[in-house]
């Protein structure tokens, strides 16, 4: 075989056999794997209950086994109502995905289309942008949030259109994951910003430009393939705070009050410390803690995957 006929390695393939060579950010891909099954076991859950229009295992009540400590029976315990504390765990890591998607497909979009115009136009373009995300940056995020959330949310239960939509998104979930969305993409703007500044004057953007390609072709179809992973490494990295924030305003009373979030679980927890029930409180946090903690691990072993440096440190051929 020719030399020529030999293809480059692409930087995807490039990252993923760094990633195999580092055993913890594997053993992370493992543990996010676990979870994304319970994921979908507990969206199975509640959709066939859902469609069945029955009540889930995870909402009825069995008082006559309530707090009963971790068993063979009941691995993390029940609660007050005699609930299964795994399956609201469970349920929790439902939301806890569903609040990650769904915020983050509100904060792609905007923080990406937002810094590619200020990077590659510049000028006033780049001044009214910078303005906003420096405003919206400004304001502290979980008072932001809170704000918002309140308002969405009050417009949701006023409209009738958009109770359709709640029959399959819960109006807490929704209020939180919009406001956490129009809050959450100043970030990947500025990256984007940054990454787009550095682009537009390269060789690729000039000979694009002098045949004649218009700017949202070069800005979507010649910039965008080559600072997307800087989408997936803020993905990565943001995921945890957005499960984080979700846990907090549920905690505060702000978040999804209808289905049993991580925060709301702690919320009510906390209030049968004093009793000695430790096991609730205590399967959620661990569930929280080794989910945060592997999507860290691996989002920083996937930042320097994908650091597109790795495409000229590769020893030739």
């Amino acid at each position: 075989m020719n030399k020529t006929d030999i293809k480059p390695e692409t930087l995807w393939a490039i990252a993923w056999r760094q990633l195999r060579r580092n055993r913890l950010a594997m053993v992370c891909l493992g543990i996010l794997a676990v979870y994304v099954l319970v994921w979908f076991y507990a969206e199975g859950v509640f959709w066939s209950a859902r469609i069945a229009d029955t009540t889930p295992a995870y909402k009825i009540a069995r008082y006559e086994i309530r707090n009963e400590p971790p068993s063979w029976g009941h691995w993390l315990g029940t609660n007050y109502a005699g609930k299964d504390n795994l399956l609201l765990v469970a349920q929790g890591t439902r939301i806890a995905f569903e609040i990650g998607l769904l915020t983050s497909i509100i904060v792609i979009p905007i923080g990406f289309i937002l810094g590619a115009f200020a990077g590659y136009f510049g000028r006033k373009t780049d001044s009214v942008i910078t303005y906003v995300f420096s405003v919206v940056g400004s304001i502290p995020d979980i008072l932001l949030i809170i704000g918002i959330a309140y308002v969405v949310h009050g417009v949701v239960e006023r409209s009738v259109a958009m109770q359709t939509l709640t029959r399959y998104i819960d109006s807490g979930l929704l209020s939180v994951c919009v406001a956490m969305g129009f809050t959450g993409w100043v970030g990947l703007c500025r990256l984007i910003r940054g990454e787009y500044l550095k682009h537009r004057d390269r060789q690729y953007v000039l000979a694009a430009r002098a045949l004649g390609v218009s700017p949202l072709g070069i800005m979507f179809r010649h910039i965008a393939p080559n600072v997307f992973h800087i989408v997936i490494i803020n993905f990565s990295l943001r995921f945890p705070g957005l499960i984080l924030t979700e846990v907090v305003l549920s905690f505060l009373g702000v978040g999804i009050a209808n289905e049993p979030s991580w925060g709301a679980i702690i919320n009510d927890a906390k209030q049968r410390l004093w009793l000695g029930n430790w096991w609730e409180l205590a399967g959620t946090t661990a569930a929280m803690f080794f989910l945060v903690l592997a999507l860290n691990l691996f989002g920083d072993a996937l930042r320097d995957a994908l650091d597109p440096k790795l495409r000229t440190s590769q020893p030739a051929a």
